[in-house]
């Protein structure tokens, strides 16, 4: 799990892509879920803030708030 502080310092691809590799491994947690296959089930959570985290660096930088 990356810190905001630690995101900040990535550019903006680089967050992009994150994000989208963490949708995708959302997609698959809650696909597990569904088929009973699921072990961690904390992990769903943490991918959403993980998500958030990258969200609001993002909307910081289109603001202009660095």
């Amino acid at each position: 799990m990356a810190t905001a502080s630690e995101l900040r310092t990535l550019d903006e691809t680089r967050l992009r892509d994150q994000i989208k590799g963490y949708y995708e491994e959302l997609f698959n947690l809650r696909f597990q879920k569904v088929t009973g296959r699921l072990t961690n089930t904390a992990r769903s959570r943490q991918v959403k803030k993980e998500i958030a985290r990258i969200k609001t660096v993002l909307r910081e930088r289109e603001l202009g708030q660095e």
